[in-house]
């Protein structure tokens, strides 16, 4: 499905955010697809005529599964910039996940060691730092409780392969749908419940804050978590 002003978040001269459905994926893979990048590249190419192309860079992913706030560069002044601003950690991120199980605490930090096992696109957790590993840390709250379901707010500091998703089972919380991290059985449209809500930051050129919020997937079970 191409891109279309509906699903655009922010847009200046140097970045654009869009709104990620869940199943898209942002860079080429060995599935063939066509990437998010790349139907972001023909949106902007169409609306400003530009018969050449347009450039984009991709400042940070989201796992395909994985919906929401995702940040793209529209010139490479402002990837560069932008790419800085995520290193050295001067991004807010936050994420609304649901999980069937309610966590212990209301609210902790969860730090691991996380290693990525490549070929099967699967991250294990350690409690301790182990050869290959890289530091996980992130915050969580429980926000709401829907029916049967918890939802939790959360805030990575760092931003490691799936950790959200192995770090919230590492605590028997996995996400609703995540079938590759603990959940009994994963969604038929190939999405999870992990939605990434909100992105905050300084403009990398404007040095204004920028605040940027992801309304939740209209698909029949995200539509009651939104007044929240």
């Amino acid at each position: 499905m191409p891109i279309t002003d509906n699903d655009i978040l922010f847009e200046d001269n140097h970045l654009i955010a869009i709104n990620k459905r869940a199943g898209d994926i942002v860079q080429v893979d060995e599935t063939g697809d066509e990437p998010l990048d790349e139907q972001v590249k023909k949106y902007i190419a169409n609306k400003y005529n530009k018969p050449n192309g347009a450039f984009l860079g991709v400042v940070h992913r989201l796992d395909r599964p994985v919906s929401g706030v995702i940040l793209f560069a529209k010139t490479s002044k402002a990837l560069e910039r932008m790419n800085a601003v995520f290193k050295n950690r001067e991004v807010k991120k936050t994420y609304w996940a649901v999980v069937k199980n309610k966590p212990e605490k209301e609210s902790a930090t969860l730090i691991h060691w996380l290693v990525k096992n490549p070929q099967k696109n699967v991250v294990s957790y350690y409690n301790t730092e182990v050869t290959g590993s890289q530091r996980a840390e992130l915050s969580y709250k429980v926000k709401a409780k829907v029916g049967d379901y918890y939802l939790l707010e959360v805030d990575p500091l760092t931003g490691r392969s799936h950790q959200i998703r192995v770090q919230l089972s590492s605590m028997g919380c996995p996400i609703m749908g995540d079938n590759k991290y603990g959940y009994p059985r994963g969604s038929r449209k190939g999405s999870i419940c992990l939605h990434a809500r909100r992105l905050q930051f300084i403009h990398p050129v404007k040095k204004e804050p920028v605040n940027i919020f992801a309304k939740l997937p209209v698909d029949g079970f995200w539509e009651r978590f939104e007044d929240l």
